[in-house]
Parts: C-alpha cells; structure tokens; sequence
C-alpha cells in the first residue's frame, strides 16, 4: 500500500474549486459546434440578387475554369500546384462548380450596395427575400444563406434595422415562418460592444413578432474596425461581444479593406496578406478558440481587367496567393465577391486540402490502431483532432469522398460527423 500525507477529506474544498472552475471555463469554451462549415461565403449585392445567382455564378466561374485552366497541366501553371497533385485538383474543382458552386451566400446591403433613399431599399429588400424564397422552393439555395445589413454606426442603424424586419417579414410571409437551414445575418462595423448588446435585442423582438423560436435568429460579426480588436479600455473586445451576444454569434469575419484603412494603411498596402491583418487575424484566434465561434477571412478586390487567359490568371494569381496565406494562418474560411474567385478559391482549398492526404490519413490510422508513434511522427491527441478536422473539411468540401477517408483511417462510419 502506497503512502500518502493528505486525505481525501482533506483535499476536498480544494478539488471542489476546481470543479467549479472547470465548469465555469467549459460553459465559456465549449468547442466547435460540430456540423459543417463553408469554406467559401460569396457576397452579392442586394440589387443585383436573384434566385439564380448561385447558379449563375457556377456557370460563369466553370466557364472561366474551361477556357484558361483547361486541363491538369494549365491548373498546375495558373495556381503553382504540383503536377502530380493538378490534375486530382481540376477534377474536383470542376465537379464542385458543377454541382455546389456556393456554399454560403450573403445577400448585401451594405458596402456592396451603397446608399440608397427608403423606398428603394425597402423594395430591394423585399425583393431578395422573395428570391430567397423562391430558391428554396427550388432547392437552389446554398447549403448557407444570409444577409448583410449595414452597421449601427455612422448614423445608419435605423436603416440597417428597417431593412432586416423588411427582409425577415417578407421571407418568412413566403416560406410559411421558417427560416432557411444555415441563415445568418452579418452584423458589420462594431464600435461599441452596445451595438452588439442592441442588435441582440433586436433580434430578439423580431423572433417575437415573426413567432420564431428563442434563438432562431442567428448572427456573425465582421471585424473591420480597430475597435473590434481593442477597445476603448484597451480590452479585446471579441470577448466582450461574445458575453453580450446571448449564445445567438456564430460567427467573426474580417474586413481586410475597413481594417486596413482605420490602421492607416495606403491603398495599395490595402491588401489580405498585410502585416496588420496577421495582427487582427491572431488576436481573433486567440480571443475565441475554443468557444463555438467560427473564423472566416475576408475577400480581395482583385477581379480580371478582361476576359483573356493573362487577364484572368493575373487575378487567379493574386486571390490564389491570398486564399494560401488564410489556409497558413488556419483561416478555411473566406469571401469571395465575383465569380472569377470560385476557381482560386476551391483549386487552392483542394490542393491545401488533397497535399499529403495519404500521410494524414496514415497518422490517424495510425493513432486509431496503435496509439500513434507510427511513420516517425509522435502525434499527441491535439494533433490527432486537429488531423480528423482537416479530413472532416476535404469531405464537407467535396474535395474527397467520405468513403475513401474512412478506408484510408480506419474511422468507424460516423466519426467524422459525430451526432450532436
């Protein structure tokens, strides 16, 4: 029998604040929800929405795929992708524009759209919300769906309010009252963290009125002004929304173009891969890893000047450089604003996504079989997850079959995508 100089008794006030403070701190960092997320979220101005857009989109940007990325080898020379791996990439990208060339789409009223006088934004927003509507009815509508309203500050919350009860009243006067699967609204432009409080309380009377469920009304904040980052007290302020949002925030998504340019940036240093964005991107992380909040980066400005293969992969070039610097920094998620975006996009993801599919695959088999040390790696059970997650992301993608990852692993059916 082992010694010891405390007993039970002894140690149990102690062992009691530990569990109260274990409790505490996994009610406040929960995980991952779980369930998918998009890797692409493409926002379209509110006027120019119809219920075809994604499709829309998917037939220009598969157009675009054909004639300037034609094959395996053209895919490889526009993107630098290995040539082993370009042809695997073109393949899945292809069938991705063909099928599920958005997976999350914003309808938007804000920057993308501009000022307008009453009527004609309440007409616009009527109309989109009608066109979401008849997407649904046609089972076109992304997997995600939304819509952007402008921001509490700079005078224009009571617009940015009139327009979401518009687009809310409207839409759910055609679906019957139910909201679409995967709908978020983008709350941009956080000064203050009372805006977040009021744009809560706001939802929260909507779900009333419109005879919702508590908690149906779901929102993503976009940190774009340096207020979002640090506030006035010199706090991160990410925490302090995240505390106001009432368990309704999904979602911190970064604007590259206000960010930059409340930082003092010159327009041409106006870029995603800048210095000062890594800055806001890592404070992000480390403001809400572990709570249920995803991360998405923002979008470039860079579009083709005509319709010529030089034209076209200059801006490839340009995005593609962008959308890798993200995935470095553990960004899968991010904007996309034109359909020229879709190819860069899913051809940079899938090659992130497909490199060394097979070594990740051994190490998780590996670590299911044996508990790990196989192939020279000594994973530990961080890098395990973090190893499930990458394959869990290729699936929801598209960029490989569940099937396969699963043979490959050795994962029991189901554990990819856990219940619950």
């Amino acid at each position: 029998m082992v010694s010891r100089s405390l007993q039970a008794g002894e140690v149990a006030d102690l062992a009691a604040r530990v569990e109260v403070a274990t409790a505490a701190h996994q009610a406040r960092y929960p995980g991952d929800p779980g369930g998918r997320q998009p890797v692409s979220t493409v926002y379209v101005p509110a006027d120019r929405f119809t219920a075809a857009t994604a499709q829309d989109f998917g037939r220009e940007a598969l157009r675009l795929l054909d004639a300037h990325a034609p094959d395996g080898p053209a895919l490889a020379e526009a993107f630098d992708l290995r040539g082993d791996l370009a042809g695997r990439v073109r393949e899945r990208v292809a069938a991705k524009l063909g099928s599920e060339p958005v997976e999350d789409l914003r309808v938007d009223f804000e920057d993308g759209y501009g000022l307008r006088v009453d009527d004609e934004e309440d007409t616009h927003a009527a109309a989109a919300a009608a066109a979401v509507a008849v997407a649904v009815a046609e089972g076109t509508l992304p997997p995600f769906a939304g819509l952007r309203v402008k921001p509490f500050c700079d005078g224009l919350h009571r617009r940015s309010i009139r327009t979401l009860d518009v687009f809310l009243t409207t839409l759910l006067d055609a679906t019957g009252g139910t909201l679409p699967a995967g709908f978020v609204v983008t709350f941009p432009k956080v000064v203050a963290v009372e805006h977040v409080a009021a744009f809560v309380s706001l939802l929260e009377r909507l779900e009333g009125s419109l005879s919702l469920p508590a908690g149906a009304l779901r929102f993503e904040l976009q940190v774009e002004t340096t207020q979002s980052v640090v506030d006035d007290h010199g706090r991160l302020a990410l925490r302090r929304f995240l505390d106001v949002a009432g368990g309704r925030l999904s979602g911190a998504h970064f604007g590259v173009f206000d960010y930059t340019a409340a930082c003092g940036l010159p327009p041409a240093e106006q870029r995603l891969d800048h210095p000062a964005c890594d800055f806001a991107r890592h404070v992000m992380q480390v403001a809400l890893a572990g709570t249920v909040v995803r991360l998405s980066d923002g979008s470039t400005n860079v579009v083709p000047d005509g319709d010529g293969t030089a034209a076209v992969r200059r801006a490839w070039r340009v995005h593609a450089g962008q959308v890798r610097h993200s995935l470095r920094h553990g960004y899968v998620q991010g904007w996309d604003l034109h359909p020229a975006h879709l190819p860069s996009r899913y051809a940079v993801v899938f090659a992130f996504l497909l490199d060394d599919l097979d070594g990740t695959s051994a190490r998780v088999r590996a670590w299911t079989e044996q508990g790990g040390g196989d192939g020279g790696v000594l994973d530990e059970p961080a890098t395990v997850k973090a190893l499930v997650a990458h394959l869990r992301r290729a699936v929801d993608a598209g960029a490989v079959k569940e099937a396969d990852v699963l043979a490959a692993t050795g994962l029991a059916p189901g554990a990819l995508h856990p219940a619950g």
